[in-house]
């Protein structure tokens, strides 16, 4: 089973969930703007993804621009920013057991099937 971390009005989001169904993949989709991940299935993700909370934050939202910018915030203090303002989570996240990419581009998660 896929997982993928999604936001349907996004387009690199929407391309990377067609092409996990073109491969013919189980998909398990969360729309994270409604489901957001806890602090814990971030650290999770952020294991997967052998990335740091700061490098999966989109530092082009206005949200990071009027709260975040320039701003020096512990690990923890990240993942806690992206569990109040999801919207910051870059996207989309595909995870399959335990590995992970961000669908950027989409063909990132051909790696993981």
């Amino acid at each position: 089973m896929i997982t993928i971390y999604h936001n349907k009005m996004c387009s690199k989001s929407r391309c990377t969930l067609d092409l996990l169904k073109e491969n013919k993949q189980e998909v398990e989709v969360v729309e994270y703007l409604k489901t957001t991940p806890t602090a814990d299935e971030l650290k999770s993700i952020l294991q997967k993804l052998h990335m740091k909370p700061e490098e999966l934050v989109r530092k082009g939202e206005k949200v990071f621009k009027e709260k975040f910018a320039g701003k020096s915030l512990t690990d923890e203090q990240w993942i806690q920013a992206m569990v109040e303002n999801p919207v910051l989570i870059e996207r989309p996240i595909v995870v399959k057991g335990d590995k992970a990419v961000i669908g950027r581009p989409p063909e990132n998660v051909l790696g993981l099937l």
